[in-house]
């Protein structure tokens, strides 16, 4: 076995590792932090087939971003984890069902005849992978991907809006009061007599 083989099933595995854990953590921020680490190793498989742009694409973009405001939001989020827990059992089967057949395909997938990828070809040093990535991807790809920036699109909307509901007991401000206040609406003048030095 060479040694790339290797430091890709040492990858693999903690990957699959990281994404057991992100499902079955009980604590949010720990599966939050699962979920960087299956990043990170999943960036690392990247590097071994070289595509260093996807790579550095989600370490920056996913772990620098995205799953910082996860954690903010996890964090900032009070979740109450007993209902959630309510229906483990109820809902248990279905879980075990969609399990195995997901199990059924990654051994189908794996065992095919070309579950024994040969090595990527070296490439030139003039060979930028950004340059074929984007080619494919706005040629061949161009709907799947407009598609999917519109889906994104909704989600941000829904994700707004849903934040913009009214809670009780909490304050909100009004700019167009705030714009039209007086100054006599906050500041009171009080005229008291002096009283003589003594």
């Amino acid at each position: 076995m060479a040694f790339t083989d290797l430091v890709f099933y040492v990858f693999a595995g903690i990957a699959v590792f990281a994404g057991i854990r992100v499902i079955s953590s009980n604590n949010p921020v720990h599966s939050a932090l699962y979920l960087v680490l299956a990043f990170f190793t999943t960036a690392a498989i990247w590097l071994l087939l070289e595509a260093e742009f996807l790579a550095i694409t989600l370490v920056l973009v996913y772990v620098g971003a995205v799953m910082v405001l996860f954690l903010f939001v996890v964090m900032m989020l009070d979740i109450n984890l007993v209902p959630l827990r309510e229906g483990f059992i109820r809902y248990l089967p279905v879980g075990i069902a969609v399990a195995g057949i997901i199990v059924i395909e990654m051994v189908m997938v794996l065992t095919a005849r070309y579950g024994d990828t040969p090595a990527p070809v070296p490439k030139p040093a003039d060979y930028s992978n950004t340059e074929e990535l984007g080619g494919v991807l706005y040629t061949v790809y161009v709907y799947p991907f407009e598609l999917a920036a519109v889906i994104l699109l909704v989600a941000i909307i829904a994700a707004i809006t849903l934040t913009l509901r009214r809670r009780e007991g909490t304050k909100h401000q009004d700019p167009a009061k705030q714009v039209m206040v007086k100054r006599a609406d906050r500041v009171r003048l009080v005229k008291m007599p002096a009283e003589p030095k003594k």
